[in-house]
């Protein structure tokens, strides 16, 4: 039998889990394209600007841009002028994204729970043990290409 390659299944998990948690969150207003990613690290660090924002989640600047303005948009978020630097913007949580924090991290858990349900707990970690391991030496290779096999 012939079963796509790891690369398609990360891909197709990927994209039922967008699909799936982008739904949970949905009444919440926090909409899809990873926005939760934005808002968990805006509440882990608090005054992020757009650049390191867009660097610590690993996505491009326009995903980010439009991921920033619908958190604001949500009330979620609020954005600063930086004081020593007035061109520049930080963003923060507001009042709203901190209360939400709880909730947010026991839908992911729960989705997560349930993704990995068919998984014994040893899979589980065997599982989070491998793909950590692909993803630091995709990232090392990517910062220094010579380097890739």
């Amino acid at each position: 039998m012939n079963y796509p390659s790891v690369g398609k299944l990360i891909s197709y998990l990927q994209r039922i889990n967008q699909k799936e948690v982008t739904a949970l969150l949905k009444p919440y207003g926090i909409g899809g394209g990873g926005n939760h990613s934005y808002l968990l690290a805006i509440l882990a660090t608090p005054g992020l600007n757009q650049d390191q924002l867009t660097h610590l989640v690993k996505f491009d600047k326009a995903t980010t841009t439009r991921s920033v303005k619908q958190l604001e948009e949500a009330g979620y978020i609020e954005r600063r002028v930086n004081e020593h630097d007035r061109r520049s913007i930080l963003w923060y949580p507001t009042e709203k994204g901190k209360a939400f924090e709880p909730t947010l991290r026991q839908i992911l858990a729960d989705f997560n729970f349930r993704l990995t349900a068919v998984l014994t707990e040893e899979e589980t970690k065997q599982l989070e043990d491998l793909l950590t391991k692909i993803y630091e030496s995709k990232l090392k290779n990517d910062e220094n290409p010579s380097k890739s096999r």
